[in-house]
């Protein structure tokens, strides 16, 4: 089993305050029981550092993100040149939600190609598109 994990997931992770925090770490064991269990991509994780030095203290930031890093049951995919395309490509086919944010629309490019159909996001676009992604949590 293999999870794409989104911003909102690692930010949920890292603050044991959010009220998704539990469920997000239960999700997270789960599925980062083996190696490459866990998958994310650098837009994910440049949003994620991004959100994750403006809202936490920065030693608790650089921790977090550096264990995400360092982390071998977390694979980081890179968005290329032409994953982007392909995300550009679902910007075109999706012009009637232009609230899905590009680097969402990349995460969707990566889990199609990888064939993972299971995300930790809060976000619902990821279950409106018809893609067949599962939100986890579900809600």
């Amino acid at each position: 089993m293999t999870i794409f994990v989104d911003t909102w997931g690692w930010l949920a992770l890292a603050d044991p305050r959010d009220a998704c925090h539990s469920e997000a770490a239960e999700c997270y064991r789960e599925y980062g029981k083996r190696v490459g269990g866990v998958v994310t991509s650098n837009f994910v994780l440049d949003e994620t550092f991004t959100l994750l030095f403006r809202r936490r203290p920065f030693e608790e930031a650089l921790r977090f993100s550096a264990g995400l890093l360092e982390s071998q049951y977390i694979r980081i995919e890179s968005v290329t040149e032409q994953r982007f395309k392909r995300a550009y490509e679902l910007r075109r086919r999706f012009f009637d939600k232009p609230r899905i944010s590009f680097t969402d629309l990349s995460s969707m490019a990566v889990m199609m190609e990888l064939k993972i159909f299971d995300i930790l996001t809060g976000d619902e676009h990821f279950s409106q598109v018809g893609l067949g992604l599962r939100r986890i949590p579900a809600r």
